[in-house]
């Protein structure tokens, strides 16, 4: 991996991360990553009850704002992040907004305190607990364990399985590889975004989209901002604070497994350069904007580095230009609608492929490290941490405290590969017992 950033260039990507694509081609990449993000991203706030034009908004600012503290070195996008459901939800239904805002906050507020912490000491120690026994696992389940939501998207009509939902799945999946590996040239680079489309018409045909809301829907429309000491009273509600600012350190070990697989893909060290220090500071004051316009915390999004993994467009200025769009969109009504139609078949169908790939840059960071799985060591590890990761084997501590699958498998594998001895006492046995043998031989040829 390579630390510094200032004269590297990675060879293998069609758009390395400080390369600038020319105009049309810029348009069509970034729109692809919005089209890819949109889902998840008005997902989080319409099953809590906020705006999702805000979430949208948000998510728009909060990404340049990453982007310009990293100094413009993640090409990470940032968006409503699903580990905060839970109180949210909860409190929604007691202190409203107003008391989510402060909790949101909050979480702003401990990414910016840790990132100050990393950047007084150092960040030296990443290299020693996150080596690649336990970066590829990790990197796997963060793939991996989003299988589950993609199959249900793909054949679930109300909780019921439904044939025709598949079909345009698995025509959306089909479209994505297809344009992927036939088409070059600027088709070449935007397979995703081809595949949404078709995918987006045929569900039209198949009568899956609401015509008549978008039709309806207004062209311009301001999202319902929510402006602490300005659109509510601002009352300090320490409850609200404390069921959602402790998860904050549940979202750290997410963003730490996302910053690994952007590592692997742009073949850099993002925790040297431009460091932890400023990647959680990023994602810190992200959300922090998020708590004070109305939105919910943000946290980068696996979508996006699905589609520069398959896309190997690395370019930063691509994914400013979907924060662009996000930000426009928020305010253009009718394309907010339209995108909001789109069927959950068709995200389904393209997360197939987005989060696969994550889960094989997992593969490749063993295989390129030369991981020895015949190693007892290594086997318990891994074998500990996909299971535990993939099959979301939470930790909940109180009501609204909860340590994903995610989180508490990053946990496990720290812990085991900081205790576990090099080699298994057997394997040390059998390998005494090897050299005693040929130790044996050579005597007796003497």
């Amino acid at each position: 991996m390579q630390q510094n950033q200032k004269e590297f260039h990675d060879d293998r990507a069609i758009l390395d991360v400080h390369d600038m694509p020319k105009f049309w081609p810029w348009v069509g990449l970034s729109l692809q990553h919005m089209f890819s993000m949109f889902g998840s991203t008005v997902i989080v706030p319409l099953l809590v009850g906020l705006s999702p034009s805000i979430a949208l908004f948000s998510s728009g600012v909060g990404t340049l704002l990453h982007i310009m503290i990293t100094q413009r070195k993640i090409p990470a996008y940032m968006g409503s992040s699903f580990a905060f459901i839970l109180p949210m939800t909860a409190l929604m239904k007691t202190t409203g907004y107003p008391g989510i805002a402060q909790g949101v906050i909050g979480v702003g507020l401990v990414y910016l305190v840790v990132a100050l912490i990393i950047w007084l000491i150092g960040s030296d120690w990443v290299d020693k607990i996150l080596p690649p026994i336990v970066v590829g696992p990790i990197v796997m389940v963060i793939g991996l364990s989003l299988a589950g939501s993609a199959a249900q998207d793909a054949m679930m009509n109300n909780g019921k399985y439904d044939i025709k939902y598949f079909i345009v799945a698995l025509v959306t999946l089909f479209l994505a590889i297809f344009f992927n590996m036939v088409f070059k040239g600027f088709i070449g680079l935007i397979p995703v975004l081809l595949a949404i489309v078709c995918g987006y018409v045929l569900s039209m045909f198949l009568g899956m989209v609401d015509l008549h809301a978008i039709a309806a829907a207004s062209w311009f429309k301001i999202p319902a901002f929510e402006f602490p000491g300005i659109s509510y009273k601002f009352h300090l509600n320490w409850q609200a604070i404390i069921s959602i600012t402790p998860i904050a350190f549940v979202t750290m070990t997410e963003h730490m497994g996302h910053i690994m697989v952007l590592n692997e893909i742009t073949g850099r060290d993002y925790f040297r350069d431009p460091g932890l220090n400023r990647t959680l500071a990023g994602d810190g004051a992200a959300s922090l904007f998020a708590g004070l316009v109305g939105g919910p915390a943000v946290t980068s999004y696996g979508e996006n580095i699905g589609v520069m993994a398959i896309t190997k467009i690395h370019s930063v200025y691509v994914l400013m230009g979907a924060a662009m769009f996000a930000i426009i969109f928020s305010f253009v009504h009718k394309l907010n609608v339209l995108i909001m139609q789109m069927p959950m078949p068709v995200i389904g169908g393209i997360s197939f492929l987005l989060f696969g790939t994550i889960a094989t840059s997992g593969i490749q960071v063993m295989v390129e490290n030369h991981v020895d799985m015949g190693l007892k060591r290594n086997l318990m590890i891994a074998s500990s941490v996909m299971v535990i990761g993939v099959g979301n084997a939470y930790l909940q501590i109180g009501p609204n405290f909860q340590f994903t699958g995610l989180a508490f498998a990053t946990i496990i594998g720290i812990v085991l590969n900081l205790l576990l001895p090099q080699k298994a006492a057997s394997e040390k046995e059998h390998e005494q017992n090897l050299a005693d043998k040929a130790k044996a031989q050579q005597e007796l040829k003497k």
